[in-house]
């Protein structure tokens, strides 16, 4: 990471329980010379940076770091500071020859190798700054789990959260990992723990759930305005949904369309002007633990196409019209575009438009329901789906 001329100004060396001790020589040479070094209270006092230490801001920010550009300078991070660490935010406001990242082993490795679980078949996730609902697809798979809490309480707030999903797992805790007061115990909700902590999930039973499209409308927060799981798979298939592309989802109702799109690995804005319905949104994007990937703009979205982020695919539930067809046009050029009518007056729409691009696809679905005494074929209204590119 040097530049041929002059070596980097910045090092990033990351530090684990047992100090600079444990630290390589590399590591170590860089913390004697440096003239500042930045970090956690309990980095500094690790490695006895003494007046030479500046703790990180409360909220973190790196600028004071890039205000001494130009000077020796250590910034420490926990284990590998790529790893959930200060590495990735220091490494984007800087060039590659002004800074160097020295590693210590990762909470997650500290913690697989402890249990002897390969860390490459194991689940790991930092919860110090995420929703516990990041983890709930996650929690009902089966799945080993390690994952970073924000301190020791979080960890009895996690186990409560693990019984509302009704998932039962065994849980080890981890505490202060290779460092002298290094501590593994099975959970006990009468223990108090202390950080930095990490806890390591063995799920034994789970209410399991698919990530496969369409699921079950009472999955959602919704008001019947929700496409229903057999179309909504449909619709997901026409999508084709990639990971961390970006769906609009216009007039989106409970916004099941996105948060499936979301499961899937991609990115969803789901934009919806009624307010009702938007609070429903909101609320399967906490259910679901979609807030890092999924956004609610409440508005007529029409008036907010010019705002959003260009889509890589786009969706119309309602309200589909060739006006908005022609501000699609304009603002998602290039997207894939997915448009589902009900209505006879939309289908005409779209009959019209797919003869000149797009394929159509009519879908009528009847299911099972009771007759009387007996039971027979209830139909749901048909579908007119057009799929096309913008």
């Amino acid at each position: 990471m040097t530049s041929p001329n002059k070596g980097p100004w910045l090092t990033i060396v990351g530090v684990q329980e047992a100090g600079a001790e444990a630290l390589g020589a590399r590591a170590r040479a860089a913390i004697e010379a440096a003239d500042i070094i930045f970090g956690g209270p309990r980095h500094l006092e690790l490695v006895g940076a003494g007046a030479r230490g500046r703790p990180w801001p409360m909220p973190f920010s790196i600028e004071p770091v890039l205000e001494t550009r130009g000077q020796n300078v250590v910034a420490l991070a926990s284990g590998d500071p790529f790893s959930h660490g200060a590495g990735r935010v220091l490494s984007q406001a800087l060039t590659p020859g002004e800074w160097v990242s020295l590693p210590a082993p990762s909470t997650f490795s500290l913690a697989a190798n402890a249990l002897g679980w390969p860390l490459e078949e194991t689940i790991c996730r930092a919860l110090h700054a995420a929703p516990f609902e990041t983890i709930r697809d996650e929690a009902s798979t089966g799945a080993r789990l390690i994952l970073l809490m924000r301190d020791g309480a979080a960890v009895h707030t996690l186990a409560r959260q693990l019984a509302s999903w009704q998932v039962t797992a065994a849980m080890t805790v981890l505490e202060r990992l290779d460092g002298p007061a290094e501590r593994i115990t099975p959970y006990a909700a009468t223990e108090a723990y202390q950080a930095p902590v990490a806890v390591a999930l063995q799920i034994l039973a789970a209410d399991a759930s698919s990530r496969a499209a369409g699921r079950p409308e009472r999955a959602y927060a919704h008001d019947g305005q929700i496409t229903k799981a057999p179309i909504r798979a449909l619709t997901l298939a026409a999508l084709a949904p990639r990971r961390d592309e970006l769906l609009w989802d216009l007039g989106a109702g409970s916004g099941s369309i996105s948060v499936e799109w979301c499961r899937l690995g991609g990115r969803a804005i789901a934009v919806e002007s009624q307010a009702p319905r938007a609070r429903n949104i909101a609320a399967n994007i906490a259910s679901f633990g979609l807030g890092a990937r999924m956004v609610l703009e409440e508005g007529d979205h029409q008036a907010l196409l010019a705002t959003l982020p260009h889509p890589d695919a786009v969706f119309v539930g309602g309200g589909f019209s060739e006006t908005l067809f022609a501000l699609l046009r304009k603002h998602a050029k290039g997207a894939r575009l997915v448009v589902n009518a009900v209505t006879l007056e939309t289908e005409s729409l779209l009959v019209r438009l797919a003869q000149d691009e797009g394929r159509l696809l009519r879908v009528e679905l009847s299911e099972a329901a009771p007759l009387g005494t007996m039971r027979g074929w209830k139909a749901t209204r048909p579908v007119t789906q057009w799929i096309t590119q913008l």
